[in-house]
């Protein structure tokens, strides 16, 4: 049985020891909150006799409700879930300037600030292009920041108990490093499938590394095993405040180091919390920056949630692991979205081929050499998809630089193709005294460089007395390989030039 209570009214009491007028507040359940009695109980019927005579009779009804238990305290009115109509929250701002600011304070002695150089390749694309070399970490990765301020932000206890990763990610391989530092244990399960080069970098780091399963989804698995079992902190890319707040930081010196600049360029990799958090950054000391976003054409993750207004989780396709790296294990978050949604003024996606030839201005132009999502910001201004900054100061983040040697030198000979400097013909040729001779003459007067030969007699069964030739030849330009080709084509009608 329950008691509703009508709004309460000033209750003048009679003469006590401090003559003073009490208001009747709320009582709560319970000794801890229980206010003193304001009514001496041997006084109750003679305070309703003086009040009837009085005539100042104050009347509370009393219902009887359904409900066996007595609130004592004005109840909240409760309902239905039914009768509840779903109202869409506004979300919190998920990420604070003061965040970032607290976060590079507390990294500053343990990361370096890494150099915004102005670039070579400025004159030929007509803007200012800075590039904040982030490749340069001990890592070679941004995420240095966030994982050390993520890993500082830990307890004692944590810290005690040790971490765990299970991914070979450039996340991990931060984890690994700067754990190791702080002196906490840290524990890498990697699959079999994990190169010896990748599993060394981490024992170098100091990690104790265990190998585990055939897959990622096996090491995972046995990581959470683990963690669970022995108080480990299982650790991997999220949007938390504190990994987020780290990454921001890169905006914060980006500010600092270019003045009156016009334009951000930032890679969307991981779980896009570098660019969510550079654009907090960037914004909050001027909006009018321009912050640009740049994904891979093959899986544009950030593009389509955009254009759906909600986070896409999965794009359904298989792209290159070990060409890709980060790009392809990501995942959109809530509030990086909605960070993104707010703050990003545009959000573009890049080739292949562009991310390559950008790698390869990389090595030629700043004698550096960045994976596919370091090079991806400058794919997108060598591609010409943004000639709305043509004259203006941009920076551009290269975030990383972590990728196979062998993956490496595979990248260079293909991007050679794609800027035309490398190419294959072939053509027939008697088999004369000579012929040879005169083809390799014809090279030899442009100027181009011989790098493979195949000579193959009796390929065409219509005319035996013919030999096929291959050759692989380099040129300095596009425009000297149109030339050798103007020049084969008039002395061979033959010329098979095989594009790219």
């Amino acid at each position: 049985m329950a008691f509703t209570l009508l709004p309460r009214e000033e209750l003048h009491l009679g003469p006590s020891h401090c003559g003073a007028v009490h208001k009747c507040g709320p009582v709560s359940n319970g000794n801890r909150g229980r206010r003193p009695t304001l009514i001496e109980p041997e006084r109750l019927k003679d305070f309703g006799e003086e009040e009837l005579l009085n005539g100042d009779v104050k009347v509370h009804e009393t219902k009887v409700m359904e409900r066996p238990e007595i609130m004592l305290m004005e109840p909240q009115k409760t309902r239905r879930v039914s009768e509840f109509q779903i109202v869409s929250r506004p979300l919190p701002q998920y990420l604070h300037f003061e965040d970032i600011s607290a976060a590079a304070f507390r990294i500053q002695s343990e990361i370096q600030k890494t150099p915004c150089t102005y670039s070579r390749l400025s004159k030929q694309y007509g803007m200012e292009i800075y590039l904040k070399k982030e490749h340069l970490h001990y890592t070679g990765s941004v995420k240095e920041r966030g994982v050390l301020y993520l890993l500082t932000s830990l307890t004692q206890e944590q810290q005690r108990n040790g971490v765990i990763v299970a991914s070979d990610c450039n996340f991990s391989m931060a984890v690994a490093h700067h754990a190791v530092e702080m002196k906490i244990p840290v524990f890498v399960i990697m699959p079999s499938s994990c190169s010896s080069p990748r599993l060394r970098i981490y024992r170098d780091y100091g990690a104790m590394v265990i190998s585990y399963g055939s897959t990622s989804q096996d090491s995972q698995t046995h990581a959470r095993h683990l963690a669970k079992e022995n108080g480990y902190l299982y650790m991997e890319e999220d949007e938390s405040a504190a990994y987020l707040a780290g990454l921001g930081t890169v905006g914060m010196e980006i500010y600092e180091q270019v003045p009156k600049l016009d334009a951000v360029i930032v890679p969307a990799a991981g779980q896009y919390g570098l660019l969510a958090a550079t654009a907090a950054a960037i914004k909050h000391f001027n909006s009018q920056i321009l912050v640009i976003g740049i994904e891979p054409e093959g899986f544009p993750l950030l593009l389509q949630s955009l254009k759906t207004d909600s986070p896409v989780k999965d794009m359904h396709c298989n792209p290159n692991k070990r060409l890709y790296g980060d790009l392809v294990a990501r995942s959109l978050g809530v509030n990086t979205f909605h960070l993104a949604k707010k703050l990003v003024n545009k959000v573009i996606t890049v080739s292949e081929e562009d991310s390559l030839v950008a790698m390869l201005r990389f090595q030629e132009f700043e004698r550096s050499t960045v994976d596919t999502e370091g090079a991806m910001g400058l794919a997108a201004i060598l591609a010409g998809q943004l000639p709305e900054l043509r004259g203006k100061k941009v920076a551009v983040v290269v975030s990383s630089a972590n990728m196979e040697l062998e993956m490496v030198r595979r990248c260079v000979d293909r991007a050679l193709v794609l800027d035309d400097r490398v190419s294959k013909f072939c053509v027939q040729l008697g088999e004369w005294p000579g012929d040879m001779a005169k083809l390799l003459d014809v090279l030899s007067r442009e100027d181009v460089r011989l790098l493979d030969v195949c000579h193959r007699r009796h390929s065409d069964k219509s005319d035996l007395f013919k030999a096929k030739v291959e050759c692989v030849v380099e040129t300095r330009d596009k425009a000297q390989s149109i030339q050798l080709r103007k020049v084969l084509s008039e002395r061979y009608p033959s010329l098979c030039w095989l594009d790219r």
